[in-house]
Parts: structure tokens; sequence; C-alpha cells
């Protein structure tokens, strides 16, 4: 029993420094003040505290803390997969397959049990299957438009060129978070009858 017991907590710990390359995964979304690039750990984090910070906008039948379980969960297969930009089609071709590989990698370092339960919170997030990770799902489409809105170095740009790219981008949040949508629509109202589209940066 002690040897288990040593096992599994060897196995989390593995597991704990290993989620920590998550910080030197790049993101396309900058901070605000235009300092850097964005890491996917800072952006895990900021997701959860959202979660938490609007769930009074989040549909009635919301369970807000599996909705943060998912969302601190979600990118860890981008320590192996990388994170894939929106607009990048090629990468979105092998996107599955490199986060499927990456799943498997990571959350088995765990003990079987967690291992499966990890799992499980990743593929509940990528199935979109429950009104938790509908929930969860609009807020990661949410956050990055956010940023780029509350820029401070520079007046800010969508990097769209169409409502219809930056519609269907964010079509998330119009079904897993209808109270948000409203900061959606204003933010492409203002964008594109102001010009402020099309920035690559």
């Amino acid at each position: 029993m002690i040897g288990e017991t040593a096992d599994r907590l060897a196995r989390q710990v593995a597991f704990i420094a290993e989620v920590d390359r998550l910080k030197t995964v790049l993101r396309n979304t900058r901070l605000t003040d235009g300092s850097r690039a964005e890491n996917s750990a800072e952006h895990s984090w900021h997701l959860a505290l959202m979660a938490v910070l609007l769930a009074e906008h989040a549909p009635p039948d919301v369970d807000i803390s599996h909705a943060v379980r998912l969302l601190l969960v979600h990118d860890i297969v981008e320590i192996d997969a990388g994170d894939t930009d929106c607009y990048d089609a090629d990468g979105y071709a092998t996107k599955a397959a490199r986060e499927q590989s990456a799943a498997a990698r990571l959350f088995g370092l765990l003990p079987p049990e967690q291992a499966a339960e990890f799992r499980a919170l990743w593929e509940e997030f990528e199935a979109c299957s429950t009104a938790e990770a509908q929930y969860a799902n609009a807020l990661d489409r949410l956050q990055p438009m956010l940023l780029v809105r509350h820029v401070t170095h520079r007046d800010w740009s969508l990097r769209a060129t169409t409502r219809e790219q930056v519609l269907q981008r964010m079509a998330p949040v119009e079904h897993g978070a209808p109270g948000l949508w409203p900061i959606v629509t204003g933010i492409i109202e203002e964008a594109f009858t102001t010009g402020r589209t099309g920035r690559i940066d």
C-alpha cells in the first residue's frame, strides 16, 4: 500500500512538472499592453476566472465549477500539439490527430483513474457535448476578442476581413453563453463601421 501511494504521488508530481511547459506555449493573441504574446497557461487561468466572474450570464443549467475544470484542462494538449491559429487551415487539418496523440501521452502520466478523468474532461470540452462545455467554449472564443478590443499599445483591430469570418468563429458564444452575445455583436459592429479590420498582428 505504501508503495502504491508513493507511486501514485510520483505520477501526480510528474504531471505537475510536465504541465509547467504550458507556460511556454505562445498564442497569437498578445497581452493588452502589447509587451508579449499570451501563453496558453495564462489563457486557461483567464478563462477559469471568467467562468466564475460571468456566471450570472451563463445559461441557468450550467455547473460553473465543472466548467472551470474543463477550462483548466482544455489546452494541456498544446504542450505537445502547439496552439493552432484560428485562421490556419493547414494547421486545422492535422489539429485533431496531434491533440489526440498529445492527450494520450500527457494524461497518461497520471494515475489511471485520474488519467481517465482528465481525458474525459478534455474530450467533453472538445465535443461541446454538455451545457458546461458549451459555456466553456464560448468563453474560449470570447477571451481573445476581449484582449484585442482592450489593447492599450495601439489602435485595436480584428484580424478578420469579413463579418462572416468573425460570426462563424464566434458562433459558440451565441449558443453557449447567449447572455454574452451582445458583447460580440457590439465589437463586430464597431470594428466594421470604423474600419478596424484586417490587422495581422
